[in-house]
């Protein structure tokens, strides 16, 4: 029976067997590796003990290799187990700083994979004293473990890790430079923001992306030249990226230099080829759940589209009966600043929609007194003749006056 077919099974007895007892070290190798796919077996135990048998004692590189990668793979408790093992210590009796006393030795290990699960493992725990070896790390000779190094100081967050991370972005592996950009993201002081700045250019598309998605956590409008730049940027994620940030940074400015950055951001933006920014902007609207995000969208949208992209006007339609009234008002307000019958149709078919809540309709209703025309005045007048609803009315009466109706003809 292959090793294939013994994982289809589920047969880990087999699998251990063969891992333990083959003379053959490509199928020990195989065996370990396939283990670590039973990762909600019944005979999880085994599994692990097993796995942590061949990485301390198989003498075969590529053996060993393949049973850390599988105890990491299997999550929880299992590489804590070799670790553990190997550290001479208990980690069922020991506070986190045991643990990660214990990680912060395996990163002296020979074995390449087990300096990644250790790295890995001290970014889980978070432990600041952990990050000189960590930095250590990052002069390591293989890039996967510079990799993980950098992505668990970026969990830890220390600012005293941002001249290491900095000097790690000229690395001359992609990947590590991303972990470096994105660990240069989330310590976010303005020493690893400033760094990013110079990466937005990186002939890495997964670099660029991670250091203009890391531009929406300043606090002020440096980077605004740099992401309105990479709306021209040739990979599509890159350009959404930035939208995603142009975001995150009205979210984050302070509100006295609100007003500034958003002006300066509706400049760029308007002179950008529309569809680089529709798109974006309307799925943060689809799918965001972060208050801020949406109001922003919301605002953002009115003002750097037009009402002739119809997937912008229903986004915004849709918002009118979000459950954050600013939002709602952002979007009608936006929704204000198209003209066309397209607006005013789907805009008269909320009003007309009663079972729709009040709140929507007085929105929308709002909205066609500053964009409505001889149909809206129609439909207004049928309105307050026939509405028991005191706030539609009140609304109907202010929106029809700013059409140019006159109080008499309604009353």
């Amino acid at each position: 029976m292959s090793l294939y077919q013994l994982e289809r099974d589920g047969d880990a007895q087999e699998l251990i067997r063969l891992l333990r007892e083959s003379d053959n070290p490509e199928i020990r190798t195989r065996a370990a590796d396939l283990l670590g796919n039973l990762d909600d077996h019944d005979e999880r135990r085994d599994i692990v003990n097993a796995l942590v048998e061949a990485a301390e004692t198989d003498d075969t590189d590529d053996v060993t290799a393949a049973a850390v990668d599988s105890l990491e793979a299997l999550g929880g408790d299992a590489i804590e187990q070799l670790i553990a093992s190997m550290a001479g210590v208990d980690f069922e009796e020991g506070a986190d700083w045991v643990k990660a006393k214990a990680f912060t030795r395996a990163l002296d290990s020979d074995v390449p994979e087990l300096r990644m699960a250790a790295a890995n493992g001290l970014g889980q725990f978070g432990e600041s004293d952990t990050l000189p070896q960590l930095i250590e790390a990052f002069d390591d000779d293989d890039r996967r473990v510079r990799a993980r190094a950098a992505r668990a100081a970026g969990s830890i967050g220390d600012p005293r890790a941002t001249d290491a991370l900095e000097g790690l972005l000229d690395d001359r592996s992609p990947a590590v430079r991303r972990e470096a950009a994105d660990a240069l993201g989330n310590v976010a002081n303005r020493q690893a923001l400033q760094a990013l700045l110079s990466m937005y250019d990186d002939p890495d598309e997964r670099v660029r992306r991670i250091a203009v998605g890391a531009f929406g956590n300043f606090d002020n409008g440096r980077p605004v030249e740099h992401l309105v730049e990479a709306l021209s940027d040739e990979s599509t994620v890159v350009r959404r990226t930035a939208v995603y940030s142009l975001i995150e940074l009205l979210s984050n400015v302070p509100r006295q230099r609100s007003h500034e950055i958003r002006e300066s951001i509706v400049d760029e933006l308007s002179a950008t080829e529309d569809a680089t920014v529709v798109v974006p902007l309307v799925e943060i609207l689809e799918e965001s759940t972060q208050t801020a995000q949406r109001r922003n969208t919301a605002w953002l949208l009115g003002r750097v589209t037009d009402g002739e992209h119809e997937r912008v006007v229903e986004a915004l339609i849709d918002c009118l009966d979000d459950d954050d009234q600013m939002t709602s008002q952002f979007a009608a307000t936006s929704l204000a600043q198209f003209d066309g019958d397209a607006v005013e149709d789907r805009l008269l078919e909320v009003v007309e929609d009663d079972a729709r809540g009040s709140d929507v309709r007085a929105q929308a209703i709002f909205t066609l007194g500053k964009v409505g025309g001889q149909r809206t005045r129609e439909t207004l007048e049928s309105i307050i003749d026939e509405t028991e609803d005191e706030q539609i009315r009140k609304r109907a009466f202010s929106a029809f006056s700013k059409l140019g109706g006159q109080a008499g003809d309604v009353l």
